[in-house]
């Protein structure tokens, strides 16, 4: 490594004692501060965010974020402080030794014991007058964390060991050393010493080991303690059925069985179109003899102009339609551009390159748009990789990613992509051109680095044209690693309520998927099909898993993980109030737009409603998913019990209530429509016994009471939750 030309020569002296001699015929190891320093203030947390690698560090003292600057860091402890941090004459007087010792106040208190081998490193570098090491010193090159997997009882435990290999060859124990995270506490927890403890829930965990910019994974398959005997034959009903099941079987796991026909109608019309299903359409699909029918329903509500209505909401929030950045008249044709993909069942490959080559006049490319939101080079190429990879690389902006392999130089590589792009002023209105575009040049080395995308080598120049045309064609090749991956795990995630890889943009080696030949299967046939959106989704809803009931078996109570059962899922603010309006057959008008707009239709995150944004719409400021909130808050439940605006919608008198109580005078006909308007299913004997039977209680105010009963329905589980 070079040593940056701010460290005085004094320093440099220091830097150059390469061993220090304990007698005649005894050698000390010389120490390295990169290898030797920084792994043991990343190993104790000193320079994380939260401690003294934050923007503006901790009391004065300020370390690079994981250690991604050793220069900078090596003149922090060395040269700032007024020389206490380090004293070289008197070690154990060093500030970085007294305070972490906790021999004086630390804010972070104590971190290291004073009878530890990392104390006895610290003391030995200072006393050796703190060398930096040499350039030709050798380098971590891999890590290797062992066992590789292993099947753990519930509450068992593993230890796990690390070693890293140099570039000299040398292989060291660096376990004491080594970061370790799980990807899911609930299956499996790991120490800071390497210890994991498997929970009591089945599934299969990951834990990610991490050492100087190196990571490697271990994984192991918790199943439950009950074994099965004579487990079943299950039923498949396409080739997403059987990476499920064996999955299962080897966690001992039993399926649920399958959905009733109201809750797939019901699931389906939310999952597909972002809409409940009417009662005369309940009505009619209960009682179709068809055998195929769920087919035939699935292709119709795919054929429905809600379809594009709801996806396009969806490509609106992750590829930012923000009309507050772009004006009203180009946020809305960015809109229709993708409302118009989706309904057009446009390829998803040609979709993508649409928008990340978009080249010349915005009138007839409005998928340019995007780059007047995201306007500055290096978070165009952050916020595409994360929208179209599921890759998040925008940490390596400033440090090695802490997870993954990125680095600088990756990030800067895809980068260096988006400097030519520039925006020009016509007659006609904006073009989007190609200019010969700046250098890009590493923060730390100051080399020059060129285009090129991630996980492929630093060339030796740039590539001739338009830098991302050669990047959005890549992006979308069929060999590429993620592209067709990411999209068919946001889909899964979409219908199933969890992706094979959680969080669903951050796809990496340390966060493997729960079933990779799930997704291997899933993203090979999108891939076959030519990308083709709609035939994803009628796979996935002709699956007998997307077809399983939510209701839980004594096998699959704890499991959430491995789509055993049908989870419980929130809809989007959007979809949950139009089901309101719908019920209650009483419109909102919104802010600004015509009568009879549905809340899926505004493609305007901005305009004002306030259930909208309790139930977690999104403001379009970045582009992960996570920005919309799906979970459930105590503020929602209190607010669907005691809204003035809802109990307006099911009291209006032009309402389905008053309509409903007007028109019919059997109780038990009331009762039947209500239960096929908010669940799409008729009720049981005993939910029907006692529904009637409460509407006879009021004969002197029936409509209070039908309303109430409307009131209990909409503050049900079953009808704020899909299942």
């Amino acid at each position: 490594m070079q040593i940056s030309l701010r460290i005085p020569l004094l320093v440099v002296a220091f830097c150059l004692v390469g061993s220090v001699s304990a007698g005649a015929d005894d050698t000390v190891r010389s120490l390295n501060f990169e290898n030797d320093i920084l792994p043991i203030l990343t190993r104790f947390g000193c320079n994380t965010s939260g401690c003294h690698g934050k923007a503006e560090g901790q009391n004065g003292f300020k370390l690079s974020v994981f250690g991604f600057d050793p220069p900078g860091d090596y003149l922090a402890l060395t040269q700032e402080g007024r020389g206490r941090r380090v004293v070289p004459t008197l070690p154990d007087q060093s500030l970085l030794l007294s305070k972490a010792s906790g021999v004086v106040p630390h804010g972070g208190g104590v971190r290291i014991d004073r009878q530890s081998e990392f104390y006895q490193t610290l003391r030995d570098w200072i006393e050796r007058g703190l060398p930096f090491g040499s350039p030709d010193d050798p380098q971590v090159v891999s890590i290797a964390v062992e066992p590789r997997e292993r099947q753990l009882a519930v509450q068992s435990k593993q230890q796990l060991t690390v070693a890293a290999t140099y570039s000299d060859g040398r292989v060291v124990d660096v376990t004491r050393l080594t970061k370790f995270q799980s990807n899911n506490e609930g299956l499996a927890a790991v120490d800071d010493t390497g210890l994991v403890t498997a929970g009591e829930v089945p599934g299969e965990v990951a834990v990610m080991a991490s050492y100087m910019g190196q990571v490697d994974v271990f994984r192991a398959l918790v199943p439950r303690s009950e074994p099965i005997a004579n487990y079943p034959d299950l039923p498949e009903f396409n080739f997403l059925d059987g990476p499920v099941y064996r999955k299962l079987r080897t966690l001992n796991i039993l399926p649920s069985g399958p959905a009733s026909d109201a809750d797939f109608l019901r699931r389906v019309s939310l999952d597909v179109i972002g809409t409940l299903p009417t009662a005369e359409a309940s009505r009619q699909f209960l009682a179709d003899d068809r055998t195929d029918k769920r087919r035939l329903l699935v292709d119709s509500l795919l054929a429905r102009p809600e379809y594009a209505d709801f996806w396009a909401l969806k490509w609106a929030d992750v590829l930012r339609v923000d009309r507050q950045a772009l004006g009203h008249r180009r946020a809305y044709e960015y809109y229709q551009f993708l409302r118009t993909s989706v309904a057009t069942n446009k390829p998803y490959d040609r979709l993508c390159r649409e928008i990340v080559a978009a080249r010349g006049p915005l009138s007839e490319q409005p998928g340019g748009s995007f780059y007047k939101v995201v306007t500055n080079p290096g978070t165009m190429a952050s916020t595409l990789s994360q929208v179209f990879l599921g890759v998040r690389i925008e940490c390596a902006q400033c440090h090695h990613h802490p997870f993954d392999r990125w680095s600088q130089t990756d990030y800067l590589g895809m980068q260096a992509h988006f400097t030519q792009m520039a925006f020009k002023t016509v007659l006609g209105g904006e073009v989007l051109i190609s200019n010969p575009g700046a250098a890009v040049t590493h923060p730390r080395t100051g080399q020059e680095v060129f285009a090129h995308p991630l996980g492929t080598e630093n060339p030796t120049g740039n590539p001739a044209g338009d830098r991302r045309q050669l990047l959005a064609y890549w992006m979308t090749a069929d060999d590429n690693p993620w592209f067709a991956r990411n999209f068919v795990n946001r889909m899964w995630a979409h219908f199933m309520g969890r992706g094979l890889v959680e969080p669903i943009d951050d796809m990496r080696l340390t966060n493997p998927p729960s079933n990779p030949e799930l997704l291997d299967a899933l993203a090979k046939s999108f891939v076959e099909s030519e990308y083709d959106v709609k035939q994803l989704v009628r796979t996935i809803c002709a699956s007998r898993v997307y077809q399983t009931s939510s209701t839980p078996n004594d096998t699959n109570r704890k499991d959430d993980q491995n789509y055993s059962r049908a989870l419980l899922k929130r809809p989007s603010a959007e979809v949950l109030f139009d089901a309101v309006c719908q019920v209650t057959g009483v419109e909102e008008k919104f802010a600004g737009t015509p009568a009879g707009y549905r809340a899926v239709q505004l493609w305007d995150s901005q305009v004002p409603h306030y259930f909208l944004k309790l139930f977690g719409r999104p403001s379009r400021v970045t582009s992960c998913e996570c920005e919309r909130t799906i979970e459930p808050s105590v503020a929602q439940v209190l607010h669907v019990l005691n809204s003035p605006e809802i109990q307006d919608k099911l009291s209006h008198d032009g309402g389905r209530v008053a309509q409903l109580e007007r028109d019919v005078s059997d109780d038990g006909v009331v009762v039947d429509e209500l239960f096929l308007t908010f669940f799409s299913r008729y009720p049981s004997l005993e939910e029907r016994t006692a529904s009637a039977a409460y509407l006879k209680k009021r004969p002197d105010n029936r409509r209070g009471a039908v309303e109430d009963l409307a009131w209990s329905l909409l503050n049900t589980v079953e009808f704020v939750f899909n299942h």
